[in-house]
């Protein structure tokens, strides 16, 4: 991106008034036939214009034959036809008084000598013409915020909306962060493949995410950048305000080759990664498992929580695996004060474990885990965050003890994550129970612990 378009307002691309469609279809298995339906499926409001040649009806709106036919020039213009054909559509789009393009097909920088000179064309005709271009060869931009639900994007799904973003140099991994946001209920709303960062590179769009009101925290997937001192002094700006958490390749060798393959990644070493993520206030994460556990934590806990834990189980072996986890994730299992230790043995069996971890025993009901609970928030200031493990013997009904965990769940001012092991006949229930008590919920104790681990890291970039 040239300095004079550094700092330019990107609210075409990610809240649009009006959108044109150049190669829109009726036919959904086309890429313009995917983004109108995508854009029908998000309930965009404003003034949608399909463009083709050919004419016709499509989702019930009459198509235009060309840009030229439009009432006025539009705020967004998506281009979704032959390579060989967007110079021309380009070169239209420039005659009409459009400033903003959007396009998702290949065939430039990364195809070779024929489309680095098609990419070429393309960037001298935009410098020309004063136009600002996201992608090309990208998934698209999503963008599901109070005002405005735009979807031109050709993935497969809608994420569910919320304060979560996500800004990637893979489509596959976008897509699949959507397809996460679904299954699990992440509050995901704005999803930016970034393709070949013609004009609009990562940096841009963090910046932009960054000055939001709607979005609280943002994730990356990144490879490459073209002024990593820019990424970096942006990240920096953006992170002390919002967390940002980042899966970075690059980890090996043979990864940051790969890297360096796909995408051009312009770091040396593991070691520069992690130097330039601490100066810029980026946690960054191992693997896509972590950025999908950092997702579902940031959309409980937007800005992250201290290191301080309390693991408080019913079982043994899962509390001690998940010690080792929280503690390799930086969590601090701090001793129990002295007042609360004394409360909890008068108040549960002699066998039980009255230290951090807590072990309140198999057969543990919805008493022990409620007074348990109350004699820990009676002493919260010695904890960030209590991390409940919840494995259901076959001699306990779970339906009470999660009844009474979300009702003291609801009216706790402490960050609390449960995690639920073995046969659980209830699921989606006792899940949906805990978490409209703001209470995330996970099958396995370890992912938990990681979680509050990157919140912590979270936490910690942003305050310290």
């Amino acid at each position: 991106m040239s300095t004079a378009q550094a700092g330019r307002d990107l609210s075409a691309f990610f809240a649009p008034r009006s959108v044109a469609i150049v190669g829109a279809s009726a036919r959904p298995t086309s890429s313009g036939g995917a983004i109108l339906h995508m854009m029908e499926e998000a309930g965009f409001a404003g003034a949608l214009y399909p463009i083709n040649p050919k004419g016709g009806e499509m989702y019930g709106r009459q198509a235009l034959p060309d840009l030229r036919a439009l009432p006025s020039p539009v705020d967004l213009v998506v281009i979704a036809i032959r390579p060989d054909f967007i110079l021309d559509a380009v070169t239209e789009a420039a005659d009409t008084g459009h400033k903003a393009i959007l396009i998702l097909p290949g065939g430039f920088a990364e195809a070779g000598d024929e489309g680095a000179e098609r990419q070429a064309a393309l960037d001298a005709l935009a410098e020309k013409h004063d136009l600002i271009i996201a992608g090309p060869n990208c998934g698209g931009i999503i963008s599901l915020g109070d005002q405005t639900r735009l979807a031109a994007t050709f993935f497969r799904d809608l994420p569910p909306g919320g304060p979560i973003a996500f800004i990637s140099q893979s489509g596959a991994l976008a897509e699949e962060m959507i397809a996460h946001a679904v299954a699990c209920r992440v509050p995901l709303g704005r999803v930016v493949s970034v393709g070949n960062s013609m004009h609009l590179g990562v940096e841009d769009h963090l910046r932009h995410l960054g000055d939001d009101p709607e979005t609280g925290a943002i994730l990356l997937y990144l490879e490459s950048a073209r002024d990593m001192a820019s990424l970096a002094a942006t990240a920096r700006s953006v992170s002390c305000s919002k967390p940002i958490v980042a899966l970075i390749p690059g980890r090996t060798q043979k990864g940051l080759d790969a890297a360096k393959a796909h995408t051009g990644a312009s770091a040396s070493s593991d070691a520069a990664i992690d130097a330039l993520c601490r100066d810029a206030g980026i946690v960054r994460v191992k693997s896509l498992r972590d950025l999908q556990l950092a997702a579902r934590g940031l959309g409980f806990f937007p800005k992250g929580f201290g290191k301080r834990a309390l693991i408080l189980s019913n079982s043994g072996g899962p509390g001690v695996l998940t010690t080792d986890e929280a503690t390799l994730s930086g969590l601090d299992l701090v001793d129990l004060p002295a007042p609360m230790a004394a409360a909890l043995k008068d108040a549960l069996p002699k066998e039980a474990s009255v230290r951090n971890p807590l072990d309140l025993l198999a057969d543990a009901r919805e008493d022990r885990f409620g007074e348990t609970l109350a004699i820990a928030m009676a002493h919260r200031a010695a904890f960030d965050v209590i991390l409940m493990i919840h494995v259901v013997p076959f001699m306990v009904d779970a339906d009470p003890v999660i009844a009474r965990l979300a009702e003291k769940a609801a009216a706790c001012d402490l960050p609390l994550m449960h995690s639920m092991m073995g046969t659980l006949e209830q699921r989606d229930r006792w899940f949906a129970n805990m978490e409209q008590a703001g209470v995330p919920m996970f099958s396995n104790s370890e992912d938990m612990a990681r979680t509050a681990g990157i919140l912590a890291q979270c936490y910690s970039v942003r305050d310290h």
